[in-house]
């Protein structure tokens, strides 16, 4: 009679034993697979370089500071009704930030970052806050679409911002850089829609698509891309995988 009471305890302590290490391993899985599935991170342009291959081939590249991002929230189907992934980069003050960002931030446990966004991801099951995101995401070979601030260059007359020829430079002529006629005088007595005139030039979001990544240097945090990049040398860029299966052709 002892011997069959002990045999149901010893039974039953290996069924806690075994839930208890599925317990642990899931969420280890699950925070793997998330991690893997987000080929994107925030990082700052440090600027333009050339790198030689092995054939002696020059090609002309651009660094970029690529994380460690950090997860600050995450968006789910049910809730938000598509699923991403918030990160951060650049650490900055708590006291630096608005009264809702330190709400967030003190949410997720993290510190306060300077610059947020969304990435969309298939699935964000175990993703969790305060999670890194290094540089490793990508590989040598890797197509990435990079988006940035393109260059301000202010106010601008047309000869710059569109390329115009403009009028001869001789000396008789009074005719040189000046926009000239815009539209019609009794029909239809307007400027046409869309018309190119001068005005604002630069300071816009731009996407360069499937650059190539050259070399990943994981501890500088460093991606080496060829090719150029939008925005001055500094400045803020996202980083994602290639997208444009047509562009990835030429």
């Amino acid at each position: 009679m002892a011997d069959e009471k002990e045999a149901p305890e010893g039974a039953a302590e290996n069924a806690e034993a075994a839930a208890g290490e599925s317990e642990v391993a899931a969420p280890e899985n699950a925070a793997t697979s998330g991690a893997l599935e987000l080929k994107g991170l925030l990082g700052r342009k440090i600027g333009c370089s050339s790198v030689f291959r092995a054939d002696g081939s020059r090609v002309p590249v651009t660094l970029i500071e690529a994380g460690p991002c950090t997860v600050i929230d995450s968006r789910t189907p049910e809730k938000n009704g598509y699923g991403a992934v918030q990160l951060g980069f650049g650490p900055k003050k708590m006291q630096r930030v608005t009264k809702p960002l330190q709400g967030q931030f003190k949410r997720a446990k993290t510190g306060a970052f300077y610059l947020l966004r969304e990435f969309k991801v298939k699935s964000v099951e175990g993703v969790e806050p305060g999670q890194t995101v290094t540089v490793n995401v990508f590989k040598p070979g890797d197509l990435v679409d990079v988006t940035g601030t393109s260059k301000g260059k202010g106010f601008q007359g047309g000869v710059k911002r569109y390329g115009w020829s403009g009028g001869r430079a001789s000396h008789g002529s009074m005719f040189h850089r000046a926009p000239g006629s815009i539209g019609a005088s009794a029909w239809p007595s307007h400027v046409a829609r869309g018309h190119r005139m001068p005005g604002h030039m630069g300071h816009a979001r731009r996407t360069v698509q499937n650059l190539e990544v050259v070399e990943v240097r994981p501890e500088q945090n460093i991606l080496v891309v060829r090719g150029a990049v939008p925005g001055p040398r500094h400045s803020y860029v996202l980083i994602r995988e290639g997208r444009d299966p047509r562009t990835a052709a030429r």
